[in-house]
């Protein structure tokens, strides 16, 4: 009775006192404002990377997209890269290994097609970005990290963040989790060159799994899909993942020869992926095929009336800097309308970045900028310096930012004795 006396005693007293009131409703705010999510400064950097960046690009799942807004990317990268996290690249974790982009996190996630009820396993590189990217969309997560220290830290950060319905441990992500399997969803962050027999054995009837597949440097997104016990393939975009530690990659059949580093596909004649795309290139945005070619059947053809929207391709190569001093780069394009971007590096063209030991990016080769109209087919070559630190590089050309329209044909790279 005494209690109740005093709980209406206080009551009415706040009632009474305006003062009091205030008080205690800004108490009250600030305990609900401290159970919320943190409402950082990199909150209007998630926006903008799925507006630019994924929703821009054609993904549509508003689930995938919220998940995107939601996980605070930054925490899952190096913290001198932080000011990066938001911005649609793989960057370094260490160890040669790197976080995926943006953009493929949410590609890989829609394509996945993940319900509430889904058990999924996810082979990681060591992030751990995209096991919380599906803790929100799917009832458990079984993600395997390939290296120790990478997978002891993503697995401290993911329970520290509350990502509980998240499962991490450290292995061989190809033999799979066959104590918890089957899985409703696989997904494969790092690229082998065939699907290794334990996922497709832990894979539930009816199930899904992506998993980019192919040599070293060219590889292709595969959804597979399992009926009747038997995997249904459909070929998806070109793209680029780091190798996995261990006996898979080293029982790759074809290797990179870094001291005679070549393009696949410069001349834009084999298109054998689903949505139309050249292979041999990822990253290809804004990009057409197109029968008005210099040599052969086709070109490429990048628009773009948005300054500082990406509109290019990529293709990743070995180099050895030690044993290729120079390199020969050859070109033909023609232009329309073309202006550079928003920044003096926006300019289409033809850049080299290099990669060292670590994958590390250290340097980068301005090929050519074209900051002019050619209205006809003209052939381009220049030579290039090699850093002797390279390992790895990969060509970019496009618009890379800037506007207007350009074609791109008989791209190829030669070392230069």
């Amino acid at each position: 009775m005494r209690n109740s006396m005093r709980r209406f005693s206080w009551s009415r007293s706040i009632r009474t006192s305006p003062v009091l009131h205030c008080l205690v409703l800004l108490a009250s705010q600030l305990f609900v404002v401290s159970r919320l999510p943190a409402q950082d400064r990199y909150t209007p950097l998630r926006e903008r990377m799925v507006d630019e960046f994924i929703a821009a690009e054609g993904v549509t799942n508003p689930k995938v997209l919220t998940a995107m807004r939601t996980v605070p990317r930054h925490l899952f990268v190096r913290p001198d890269l932080r000011q990066a996290a938001y911005f649609d690249q793989a960057l370094d974790i260490g160890y040669k290994q790197t976080i995926s982009p943006p953009f493929i996190v949410a590609y890989m996630t829609e394509t996945l097609d993940p319900q509430p009820t889904d058990k999924v396993l996810e082979i990681g590189t060591g992030s751990g970005y995209q096991a919380a990217v599906l803790s929100g969309l799917v009832d458990q997560v079984y993600t395997i990290e390939i290296v120790e220290p990478l997978g002891q830290r993503a697995a401290s950060l993911l329970k520290r963040l509350g990502y509980d319905n998240v499962h991490a441990k450290v292995g061989d992500g190809y033999l799979g989790w066959p104590e918890v399997a089957p899985f409703d969803k696989i997904i494969v962050t790092c690229s082998p060159e065939s699907v290794p027999q334990p996922l497709v054995d832990q894979l539930r009837e009816g199930g899904r799994m992506i998993i980019p597949l192919g040599e070293r440097y060219q590889q292709v997104f595969h959804l597979l899909e399992k009926k009747d016990g038997k995997l249904e393939k459909t070929q998806l975009i070109p793209t680029l993942f780091v190798p996995m530690t261990g006996t898979m990659e080293e029982l790759r059949q074809k290797k990179p020869d870094p001291a005679n580093p070549q393009l696949v596909n410069g001349g834009f004649e084999e298109v054998t992926v689903e949505e139309g795309l050249a292979d041999g290139w990822h990253y290809q945005r804004r990009s057409t095929l197109t029968d008005d070619a210099n040599n052969g059947a086709q070109s490429i053809r990048f628009d773009n009336q948005e300054q500082g929207r990406m509109a290019h391709m990529l293709q990743a190569f070995a180099i050895d800097g030690r044993e290729v001093p120079r390199l020969r780069v050859n070109w033909s394009m023609k232009s329309q309308d073309i202006y550079p971007g928003r920044n003096p590096q926006e300019q289409p063209g033809i850049i080299i970045y290099f990669f060292d030991e670590r994958r590390i990016p250290f340097d980068r080769a301005v090929v050519a900028t074209f900051g002019r109209d050619e209205p006809v087919w003209t052939a381009g070559t220049r030579q290039i310096d090699i850093p002797r630190g390279a390992r790895e590089a990969i060509i970019q050309a496009g618009l890379n930012g800037g506007t207007g329209r350009i074609w791109f044909d008989d791209i190829s790279i030669i070392p230069a004795k």
